[in-house]
């Protein structure tokens, strides 16, 4: 494609004196550029506009295909500028699309919602977007934990297919049972049902997708007309001299329920597998294990490996229960961020508060908080809640509240300051009477607010 943008400029920028031959050397070149050597080859130009049109209204089922140059700017993208990106997916969609239909019949769902993880994740179960949102369905933390999506540190079940579909239809019938309309109900499955609300009453309590338009987002704009185009071209694959090369299709696979720790690579080894293989077929673990889990863990094997480990299971679970797992644990605990084995309580921010003073107080760092509570920087507001993991039986500390600071009067008659634990400049200057931040800064020569326990401030004459 860098080639063809480089002929295009050259043919379709002005010619100066002395530029004629080299444009009409670029003419020839990006003819040869779109002459295919080959059927297979072959990339069709933008499709015609009303042969689009006419196609769409022909699989339009139970969800509305509105057409309109939105959409047609999505389908020429999907089917002429980024066909790696659609082979990807054609490739792709046999081991998904069997699921998606599932549950799609399961809840009573439109078929045609099988098509909207393709726009969330491109048919990847471990995606992860810049926001947090994970999975086939990009759910993020809350909302997959209200449709009984369970993370921590060993896993994170919005990666796993079955699951995580099962919770999106959860998710979408009950986006259309709030609006009553498929287009509004997909716009706020990206967006939230609150800014689908939003637009809804800044347009004038309009009550269609293209009607509350303008009012929304700009992903949430992009969004249902990528779906729409996705759809069609799908369905018109061939049309579009689209081939499925590297087919995936659905590996043959049978369960085990497995109580204890479980080690991937080990498991493996017994079982004449590839880790990869388990991998992919439990997406949701994340350490290459399995926790030890007293309900027990339903794990999904290839079916010719479940044979193998029905003839020998207990030595070969039990070899597979004791590598690694000392490594992990010490891991978990010692990661930033982690949650495993740990308690979660809500601090809400109070005046004076600073995140050092309350990671001092829980035990834990500043990092484990910003890490918690998605913070890219140490400011915090008053009354902001945070989520606090502790491990069972810690208790917060408490300072003793302290009469009066710890002032020092130096020789040459200055009186200093000793800085305590979680003070800051704001906190100093409260004891004080007249003593500002600024004048603090000042006699102290202070370029920044950064100040250390034990640090010597100087606070007046």
């Amino acid at each position: 494609m860098k080639h063809f943008f480089y002929l295009a400029a050259l043919l379709f920028s002005p010619l100066v004196k002395g530029e004629t031959d080299s444009a009409v050397l670029a003419i020839d070149t990006l003819q040869a550029y779109f002459i295919p050597t080959s059927d297979y080859e072959y990339i069709p130009g933008n499709a015609d506009y009303d042969l689009v049109a006419d196609r769409l209204s022909c699989i339009e089922g139970e969800i509305p295909l509105n057409f309109n140059t939105r959409v047609f700017a999505f389908i020429n993208y999907f089917a002429v500028k980024d066909r790696e990106y659609t082979k990807m997916i054609l490739d792709r969609k046999n081991v998904y699309f069997p699921i998606f239909e599932k549950y799609l019949k399961k809840y009573g769902l439109p078929d045609e919602l099988k098509y909207l993880s393709i726009i969330e994740s491109g048919l990847n179960p471990k995606a992860i977007s810049r926001a947090g949102a994970v999975g086939l369905w990009q759910f993020m933390y809350y909302t997959g934990r209200q449709y009984g999506l369970h993370k921590d540190w060993y896993m994170d079940e919005r990666m796993d297919p079955e699951q995580s579909t099962e919770a999106a239809c959860k998710f979408l019938k009950q986006l259309y049972n709030t609006f009553g309309d498929w287009e509004l109900a997909i716009a706020a499955y990206n967006t939230g049902p609150g800014n689908v609300r939003k637009a809804i009453r800044r347009s004038g309590y309009k009550r269609k997708f293209w009607e509350i338009y303008p009012n929304l987002y700009r992903e949430t704009r992009s969004y249902l007309p990528q779906f729409v185009a996705m759809i069609y071209v799908l369905k018109y694959a061939e049309e579009h001299n689209f081939h499925e090369e590297q087919v995936q299709h659905p590996m043959e696979t049978d369960t085990v329920i497995v109580n204890s720790y479980l080690h991937f690579e080990t498991l493996a080894n017994h079982l004449e597998l590839c880790v990869e293989d388990i991998e992919q077929l439990n997406p949701a673990l994340k350490r290459k294990a399995v926790p030890g889990t007293a309900s027990g863990y339903v794990l999904k094997l290839p079916k010719t490996a479940k044979k193998l480990l029905s003839a020998n299971r207990e030595a070969i679970l039990d070899t597979a229960s004791k590598v690694g797992k000392k490594e992990l644990e010490h891991l978990a605990r010692n990661s930033v961020g982690n949650t495993y084995g740990k308690n979660k309580i809500v601090y809400r921010v109070k005046s004076g508060d600073v995140l050092g003073k309350i990671a001092q107080r829980y035990r834990v760092r500043v990092s484990d908080i910003k890490k918690w509570n998605n913070l890219r920087g140490n400011t915090i507001r008053i009354g902001q809640r945070l989520n606090i993991w502790q491990r069972p039986g810690y208790q917060p500390r408490t300072y003793a509240q302290k009469s009066t600071p710890k002032v020092i009067q130096m020789p040459n008659g200055s009186k200093t300051y000793v800085v305590q634990p979680g003070d800051t400049l704001w906190d100093i200057s409260r004891k004080f009477d007249g003593l500002s931040i600024e004048k603090l800064k000042k006699m102290n020569r202070l370029q920044g607010n950064k100040i250390k326990p034990g640090q010597q401030l100087i606070i007046g004459g």
